[in-house]
């Protein structure tokens, strides 16, 4: 099938395989026009020069939008490959440096308080072309945004489990229960019970450690659990401090409030806290190669930034 390009190639461009495709992924010609930063009436004149050259629709047309043809649906995965070798073939022909372009990262908050500063100026040193947009939120809405292609990397709690999205590890963060001395707690271990006669601050309430917290509690016998899940990290640590609760978080960015006291590590009589672990997460494509080399940067500054915790944590004890 892919003959149909093949034999239309002297007359048709790459640039109208890569408008069809764009045109199918992102289910518009709109969409498309924004995604290649050009005109509507450019999108569908391209589309049309191509379906010319091809001797076959490719798109149905009607009131509710677009959609593929058999026809379109049998060449788009030969338009994704045309497309992939022409990104493979610009790959070999340039220096690793020559990556350029804008890309939006989206970013847990965790990431942010630990080692993303790090990773900017890794990304400016190596890539001095590209440019970074940084969107932080809640995993859920980091994912969200990655499948509706509003983003083109997110670093989140992840693996996602989407058969278009590739996933790198980064790195893992245990959580802990957290306090401020201000608190009268009684004697440890701690149980749930009397855990939950405060208020439990932690990650927003769509997240993992937000479900198993409130599902362990739920089996202690605390029937009506009050939690207050929380998008912003910052805050988190500010109620916490505040003794508004007691706080179920990851205290790899509290290490300033524990040494100067103003938060505690508690000891609770309860099953294991799960481990934060994050992954990178890009959709599959081609262009999506940039986004690529950045999860793997990523991955190498998540790995040293790890290394030096466990050092500090060494020299302590």
């Amino acid at each position: 099938m892919i003959a149909l390009f093949t034999q239309a190639a002297n007359v048709i461009e790459l640039r109208g395989i890569e408008t069809f495709y764009w045109v199918a992924t992102l289910g518009g010609f709109r969409c498309a026009a924004e995604k290649l930063h050009t005109s509507q009436p450019a999108v569908s004149q391209r589309v049309a020069q191509l379906e010319q050259a091809l001797g076959a629709r490719l798109f149905d047309r009607d009131t509710r939008g677009v959609r593929l043809t058999a026809k379109g649906q049998e060449l788009l995965p030969h338009a994704e490959r045309m497309l992939q070798m022409r990104h493979d073939m610009l790959l070999v022909a340039r220096s690793q440096n020559a990556i350029s372009g804008r890309v939006c990262i989206g970013v847990a908050e965790t990431i942010v308080q630990t080692w993303l500063p790090a990773l900017l100026e890794r990304v400016h040193s190596t890539f001095p072309e590209v440019v970074l947009e940084i969107e932080v939120d809640t995993t859920p809405v980091l994912r969200s945004h990655l499948v509706g292609r509003q983003i083109d990397l997110a670093f989140l709690m992840g693996p996602l489990a989407d058969a278009n999205v590739e996933n790198l590890p980064l790195c893992r963060y245990p959580l802990a229960w957290v306090a401020s001395p201000q608190l009268d707690l009684g004697p440890e271990p701690l149980t749930l019970q009397r855990v939950a006669q405060l208020p439990i601050i932690t990650y927003p309430s769509g997240s993992r450690p937000y479900q198993v917290v409130r599902e362990m509690l739920l089996r202690a016998g605390v029937a009506a659990p009050r939690m207050y899940g929380l998008a912003s990290l910052a805050m988190a640590v500010r109620m916490a401090r505040d003794g508004i609760g007691t706080s179920v978080i990851a205290p790899v960015f509290l290490g300033k409030e524990l040494a100067e006291g103003r938060l505690r590590l508690l000891q609770v009589a309860a099953e294991p806290l799960p481990e934060l672990a994050f992954t990178a997460s890009w959709l599959h494509g081609s262009d999506s190669h940039v986004a690529e080399a950045i999860a793997r940067l990523a991955a190498q500054v998540a790995a040293s930034a790890e290394g030096g915790e466990a050092a500090a944590d060494s020299f302590f004890l």
